[in-house]
């Protein structure tokens, strides 16, 4: 992959430093957020698009965006012009000759034309690098979401992530992600030259907890300085205690502030604990009981917050990231 060109460490900050940075001037996006127009994400008000947004502006970010899977429906929402918003979507890319796994990118400042052009060729074509041509040639803003994440049905690849890097301009930190799998993702884009962003990919309404900043009165220009390292990130990993938050957040949301008219007993995560929670808060015997909902709810909390069930998860996540580690061994000089 050639010799290191790039030092992140440096660029690795604290909120402290960053608030200070934004008194400079720089600007804070948080560059991946999804709404309630994913698939997997509950159909709570506090997640509708409408919402977020009115939350983005009164955290002050300096720039807008939510990346739902495969859809634009929230700009169809809330229209293409809004204040500070910018548009975006995270797209699947299922590319089995050439990338030999399904890749998520997220896009920005595409139109509906784009949107449209660009589900033919990953749903259709299913060919990446013609996918990445047509970024290129439209000169849209594009970002190749968690490298290291395979879906849980397909047979991990990480050596295919080594090469289909070289295709993006900047890789991201995700908040989601174990801090080993991260440090990976900064090794690849000190190695290749690359950019780096800071995410939450929230799915749950909490966006901002960590960040990317750069200087840029506009967003092409903000992200081209992300490109070319001029930037830095606030980070956070995931650990047991945010596993244990983000758990208890979803059981708040299932049990209390979705929206029982929609028809949301065929939602589905992929996550199987997750999934049963929706599925014990959809039973007509809790629907009619509010007591009984409510000490289901309880239970649940009670169970999340003894650490087993993040731990678990912790656990296997971690067992998974040694075994990618001894096969790429990506951290060392060759």
């Amino acid at each position: 992959m050639g010799r290191r060109k790039r030092n992140y460490e440096d660029r690795l900050i604290t909120s402290e430093r960053a608030e200070e940075l934004m008194e400079e001037g720089w600007r804070r996006a948080d560059l991946h957020v999804h709404t309630t127009c994913s698939f997997d994400v509950l159909p709570a008000r506090a997640l509708h698009p409408e919402s977020l947004y009115e939350k983005a502006l009164e955290m002050g970010m300096d720039y807008i965006l939510f990346t739902d899977h495969d859809t634009i429906g929230a700009y169809e929402i809330l229209g293409w012009d809004r204040e500070k918003l910018v548009s975006g979507v995270e797209m699947s890319v299922a590319d089995p000759k050439f990338a030999e796994h399904e890749l998520h990118v997220n896009v920005f400042e595409l139109d509906r034309e784009d949107f449209f052009e660009l589900r033919e060729i990953a749903e259709i074509e299913r060919d990446l690098k013609s996918f990445v041509r047509y970024l290129k040639n439209r000169r849209l803003p594009f970002m190749y979401n968690h490298p290291f994440w395979f879906d849980f049905h397909q047979e991990p690849k990480p050596s295919a992530v080594l090469r289909l890097a070289k295709f993006f301009p900047v890789l991201e930190y995700n908040m989601h992600e174990l801090k080993k799998k991260n440090e990976l993702t900064i090794a690849l884009a000190e190695r290749l030259n690359k950019g780096i962003a800071a995410t939450t990919d929230t799915h749950s309404g909490k966006f901002g907890h960590v960040y990317t900043l750069a200087k840029g009165d506009n967003f092409r220009e903000f992200f081209r300085n992300i490109t070319n390292g001029k930037s830095y990130i606030v980070t956070e990993d995931l650990t047991r205690e945010l596993l244990i938050d983000e758990m208890n957040t979803w059981i708040y949301l299932i049990f209390e502030k979705s929206q029982r008219s929609i028809g949301i007993k065929s939602y589905l995560t992929g996550i199987k604990s997750l999934d049963a929670m929706v599925r014990i808060s959809r039973s007509s015997l809790l629907n009619c009981y509010p007591i009984l909902n409510r000490t289901a709810m309880n239970l649940l909390y009670m169970i999340s917050n003894t650490g087993l069930p993040a731990s678990f998860y912790l656990y296997s996540k971690e067992n998974f990231v040694k075994e990618m580690v001894k096969k790429i061994e990506i951290g060392k000089q060759k």
